[in-house]
């Protein structure tokens, strides 16, 4: 790890996370996590998951932006980027706080996650171009709009880092898998784990079609490529450079599955423990279903599941 590194991950509070159950709302909190013998079956060996899809938002989101949130007053516009999820959980959190929500993503994204994101109240605007560069210049114009980019933000992460404490709450594993977008999931569990559970690896799951952020992971250096994968939620182009500091003082491995692998992956999760996945939240069952990870009992977070209705067919043929 290097100095820079280390500052990263110390600016993840283990305290603040600690202490983030106080803010985050009932219906996100200990979440379901088990063992399912038809899974494990299914994979050849033993997989404790844990289950962040029943909830409003149908994802882990809602925890950092709750803990996000509590920092503005009332009538603050929340203006970010996201394909889906984060911005949903953005206007759950606003609307709950008395504030409001512009959400910019690239024109064409998943129907469902922008009618759930208009259902909260989340003012969605579809761009052409760089959806982040127009969520910055939005928020610019005017004092009462703040910008907030997940992965960048620590309370961000440290509210998904709730995750990894009640993971190790039911005992020890030997490898975490977790999908990876703009890393404040993998970053806040990982701050957790390696501070309570040093001997736990922490193995984040990329997009074969999406590489930007395993290539920035490998090198150091912030690497930027165009994405093609249909897991939007892990569609990353260039890496938030805060995030990817911590992601290296604190990720053993990162992992690549392709489209063809998370889609068997939501099938799987289907047919073993009947919970429809979106492709990025089934990337970590891909992966274990893909790779050799080390461990006698490997862990993996559900992270989504709210699919694009035209991959229904594809994934569930008539």
């Amino acid at each position: 790890m290097s100095h820079r590194d280390d500052e990263a991950v110390a600016e993840l509070s283990l305290t603040r996370i600690a202490k983030a159950h106080s803010v985050i709302d009932p219906v996100f909190r200990d979440t379901p996590q088990f063992v399912d013998e038809q899974l494990c079956a299914e994979l050849g060996r033993r997989v404790l998951v844990k289950v962040e899809t029943l909830n409003p938002l149908r994802s882990f989101k809602g925890r950092g932006a709750q803990v996000l949130a509590q920092r503005f007053a009332g009538g603050t516009t929340l203006v970010c980027e996201s394909t889906g999820n984060f911005g949903q959980a953005v206007g759950y959190a606003a609307l709950r706080r008395g504030l409001h929500a512009h959400v910019f993503m690239t024109a064409g994204g998943n129907p469902a996650k922008i009618a759930r994101m208009r259902g909260f109240g989340v003012r969605v605007h579809e761009t052409s171009g760089d959806a982040r560069e127009a969520a910055v210049a939005f928020a610019a114009e005017r004092a009462d709009r703040v910008f907030v980019e997940d992965g960048d933000d620590p309370a961000i992460a440290e509210g998904a880092g709730t995750i990894g404490v009640e993971l190790l709450a039911s005992g020890p594993v030997d490898t975490v898998v977790v999908p990876v977008g703009d890393g404040s999931l993998i970053t806040g569990i990982a701050r957790w784990i390696k501070d309570r559970s040093p001997g736990t690896r922490v193995v984040g799951v990329c997009a074969a079609g999406a590489t930007s952020v395993a290539e920035s992971w490998r090198t150091g250096e912030v690497v930027s490529r165009r994405p093609d994968t249909i897991a939007e939620g892990i569609r990353i182009e260039r890496p938030v450079p805060s995030s990817l500091a911590r992601m290296r003082g604190l990720v053993d491995d990162i992992v690549l599955v392709d489209d063809s692998a998370m889609l068997t992956a939501i099938h799987t999760a289907a047919v073993t423990l009947g919970i429809v996945l979106e492709p990025s939240g089934a990337a970590g069952l891909a992966a274990i279903a893909g790779h050799d990870l080390p461990g006698d009992l490997v862990a993996t977070i559900l992270t989504g599941s709210n699919l694009d209705p035209s991959l229904f067919g594809t994934v569930f043929p008539r």
